[in-house]
């Protein structure tokens, strides 16, 4: 009868392998331990470059002395440059239930997780761990001071319009020699490979810092900001807005363009009351022991009509609650079950032998 038992609550094949870490249980005794079964969220990991330009100080002269159009504005700008998923888990206040059991069933241990989640039965278990998301910035080089590489006749210059004139000189000098430099026409032409890169180095450097007076400066930063969604039906709603002059801002600002995530259950599980004879059925050994049969779910993250990502998960909420018997417990044989921490599903049963 137990082993039929077993193939009856046995769930196979729900979820792949996870990630644990320790969790401390409830001190509670096992006669009467309350726990709630979990609800299914999505955790978003938005990565945002920013990007600041600063217009340098001979912007106004670039056109007339470097040929080129340059913003005389500085400007602050967004853009979104990776969005990650991972699944999380809550406790569901409104599936919260008391396991009440006595002597006459073989239950030792019942691990309860600090949130109130049940985990296990007659065995020892471990919570889900969230994926840990750190963002490291890469190392930036020190800024250049173009005033270290400007001449004495630049420096001395009596107006701002004398100074660019003669950077603008200056550059297409450094332009000029690294070029004689690559042709071999140079008069001082370096000894060795080494020597040629070090002076290819200085002349880059030194074009770069002046350049800036002209072209300004562009500083670039990585931000990632973390946001939890938990579906709790089925639909379209905005998950947040995110602005090219603002950044990611909040779902009701409307300065932002509107990234919505559209929720679909695929109706994957199938109700364990749904037979009218199940129904009618009374467990005398009812003990309060509950697990949960999760549904897949579809959610479609867009924005301006364009699919940014698809995801699909199991959610605990969009499925059914499934009761198991006591008669898993008895004097002689009795029952290891291990509920999936994350969809709170039984994730596997095994069969012990009562001494």
């Amino acid at each position: 009868m137990v082993s039929e038992l077993m193939r009856k609550y046995f769930l196979s094949g729900m979820l792949a392998a996870l990630t644990f870490v320790s969790s401390p249980l409830l001190a509670q005794s096992i006669e009467g331990t309350s726990y709630m079964l979990p609800k299914n969220g999505m955790r978003f990991t938005v990565k945002v470059e920013k990007t600041q330009y600063k217009p340098g100080e001979f912007s106004p002269y670039a056109e007339r002395f470097m040929r080129e159009k340059v913003s005389q504005q500085p400007t602050t700008t967004y853009r979104i440059i990776g969005i990650e998923m991972d699944e999380t888990a809550v406790p569901d206040t409104s599936k919260q239930f008391k396991l009440t059991v006595d002597k006459k069933y073989s239950i030792d241990k019942v691990s309860v997780a600090h949130d109130g989640q049940l985990l296990a039965i007659n065995t020892d278990a471990t919570q889900q761990a969230l994926p840990m998301r750190v963002f490291k910035p890469a190392p930036k080089p020190a800024p250049l001071d173009p005033s270290a590489f400007m001449t004495e006749d630049i420096l001395s210059a009596g107006s701002t319009a004398k100074q660019a004139e003669l950077t603008a000189k200056e550059i297409y000098d450094i332009r000029d020699s690294r070029n004689s430099l690559s042709r071999g026409d140079a008069d001082n032409l370096p000894k060795d490979g080494a020597q040629l890169k070090l002076m290819y180095e200085n002349m880059n450097r030194q074009e770069t810092a002046l350049t800036q007076l002209f072209e300004g400066v562009t500083v670039k930063d990585t931000t990632w900001t973390q946001l939890s969604f938990i579906p709790e039906k089925e639909g379209k709603t905005v998950l947040f807005r995110f602005s090219k002059y603002y950044g990611l801002v909040s779902s009701d600002d409307l300065s932002g363009e509107p990234y919505y995530i559209t929720v679909t259950d695929e109706h994957t599980a199938k109700d364990p009351m749904a037979d009218a004879a199940e129904k009618k059925k009374e467990d005398k050994n009812d003990i309060g022991l509950r697990s949960a049969i999760p549904s897949k779910i579809k959610a479609v993250l867009t924005t301006d009509d364009k699919t940014v990502a698809t995801y699909e998960m199991n959610a605990a909420q969009f499925g059914f609650v499934q009761s198991l018997s006591g008669d898993l417990f008895g004097k002689k044989q009795s029952a290891q079950i291990v509920f999936d921490p994350l969809t709170g599903s039984v994730r596997s049963i095994k069969n012990i032998e009562m001494k």
